[in-house]
């Protein structure tokens, strides 16, 4: 990554900012709100400039999260999301992350879990 990689938030995520400290940040605030977090790269395809890499994150949720209520302390998700990356001189310039932030937040107890049909 480059000291001025343009980070593009989540919709209804608060801006973090962009750059490399902003990321460091990120990493930071993620790895003490989720406890026992493992991250593990499902598939990644790159086209020219772009990489995109689908993942699986796993851990039991700490607290630190601004949007996540203190209901869903210790409480464990698995969370699968897309990272897409644009690539310059061999550097990220700029990175796109889209998650599933419905089903994480129904097995945080956030929202209720989708009822099935018929049940």
């Amino acid at each position: 990554m480059v000291p001025e990689e343009i980070n593009h938030p989540y919709p209804g995520d608060p801006d973090s900012g962009s750059g490399s400290a902003a990321t460091k940040q990120f990493v930071t605030t993620l790895r003490t709100s989720w406890l026992d977090l493992r991250i593990v790269v499902e598939h990644q395809i790159a086209e020219g400039d772009w990489v995109m890499t689908r993942w699986i994150a796993r851990g039991t949720y700490q607290a630190g999260n601004p949007t996540l209520p203190a209901t869903a302390v210790g409480k464990p998700a698995t969370i699968t999301g897309i990272s897409i990356n644009r690539f310059a001189g061999g550097k990220s310039v700029e990175n796109w992350t889209e998650y599933d932030r419905l089903g994480m937040l129904q097995q945080l107890g956030v929202m209720p879990a989708q009822r099935q049909v018929g049940a």
